[in-house]
């Protein structure tokens, strides 16, 4: 999203004046002052802080766990037919759009991060900054269409059939809403020198950042933004999940036994009975079983989908309300402690990676049909 991984450039306590011993250098520069010139930038300015080797390690742990987990996600549902349901069908596509954001995005952001330098010229400051807002967009639709398909299922569940050919349609049309819509994104990125006296002497500095025709546009692109692809589909999700958990776990399923939605323990009884009556009471009891198992199953998905939600909104939250600050509000462009903001940024940055890196978790600890997991990365640690 505009303002997530990529944005939040913000520049420690230092302008052009904290560098005036260039100044008149620069004049008549020469070979031997540039290379100790840049020598004195990297040391005071660019090499990395103590606590920038510390989220350096955190990146490096979330890239890994990011990619191996979510790449394992998508080979077992693909390997496993009884795993191909609706709902794997949209927890693939997610792990899709995190597998997207942690190849294409997390390591350009640690080194712009680190170092306060885009170094991956003008065709890439539009590209990555697109994929990572079209892989947000694809992560909210996504869960959205899972907080829609289980309201149906479990509130209303004659009203809609879910099938995996509509999960599927439904993925295309996520990826094309999400293409289109983040245009904008690509066509606003621009590379620029914050220091136009060093543009030509060297690449640091440089930055990929928005540049808009007019500030009202940035203000309303960045608050329809965040509207539409956090607040807004949050508040659904939420009213979704409420219904989905009074439905549950209040035992009011539409479809139950009258047995079932009373008291659950009673189940167990009948069991007991002998006689002329076992034969028939059998077939009833295994009937409800069935059903406890079912709620039971539609209990533990929807507990792991609120998780999943939970996770994602307060992940998504500090670097969206940042991004409002200082896109919308103009804040952060006058303080005198560009370090505790750029420290914020950075943090929050990491945050949303590590959304990524957290869904596996979830589905392993959660799920019972993603338990291997565990097993492959105490593997892996092992080696």
């Amino acid at each position: 999203m505009p303002g997530t991984k990529l944005d939040g450039f913000l520049y420690r306590n230092w302008s052009l004046q904290d560098v005036n011993v260039t100044q008149e250098p620069l004049l008549n520069p020469s070979a031997d002052y540039d290379d100790e010139f840049l020598r004195y930038l990297w040391r005071e300015y660019l090499h990395p802080k103590e606590y920038e080797w510390v989220l350096i390690a955190g990146y490096i742990a979330v890239f890994i766990i990011a990619l191996i987990g979510n790449i394992l996600v998508c080979v077992a549902v693909w390997k496993n037919h009884h795993m191909r349901t609706v709902t794997n069908y949209f927890i693939v596509n997610l792990s899709l759009a995190d597998v997207l954001v942690t190849i294409t995005c997390l390591p350009a952001t640690l080194v712009v991060d680190i170092t306060e330098t885009w170094f991956f010229g003008k065709t890439l400051c539009k590209v990555i900054p697109y994929l990572q807002t079209v892989s947000v967009s694809v992560s909210v639709l996504t869960l959205s269409c899972i907080a829609l398909d289980r309201w149906y299922a479990i509130c209303h569940p004659l009203m809609f059939k879910s099938t995996a050919k509509r999960a599927r349609n439904s993925i295309v049309i996520i990826w094309i809403v999400s293409c289109v819509i983040m245009i904008p994104q690509a066509i606003v990125m621009e590379c620029k020198s914050v220091f136009p006296d060093l543009a030509n002497k060297t690449v640091l500095f440089t930055v990929c950042d928005e540049r808009w025709e007019g500030e009202v546009y940035s203000k309303v692109y960045h608050i329809c933004f965040f509207f539409i692809t956090y607040m807004v589909p949050l508040c659904l999700m939420i009213l979704a999940y409420l219904q989905i958990f009074r439905k549950l776990w209040c035992r009011q399923i539409p479809g139950t036994s009258s047995i079932v939605q009373k008291k659950w323990k009673s189940l167990q009884c009948p069991i007991q009975s002998k006689g002329q009556g076992q034969q028939t009471v059998k077939p009833r009891i295994n009937g409800v079983a069935a059903e406890i198992k079912q709620i039971r199953a539609r209990r533990k998905t929807a507990r792991m989908l609120m998780v999943v939600l939970l996770v994602f909104a307060i992940c998504y939250l500090p670097i969206s309300i940042l991004n409002i600050m200082k896109r919308v509000f103009g804040m952060f462009a006058q303080t005198n402690d560009r370090e505790t903001v750029y420290a914020w940024f950075t943090f929050s940055h990491w945050l949303v990676y590590a959304n990524s890196a957290a869904n596996p978790i979830i589905y392993n600890f959660l799920s019972g049909k993603f338990k291997f997991l565990s097993l492959f990365f105490l593997r892996f640690i092992c080696i």
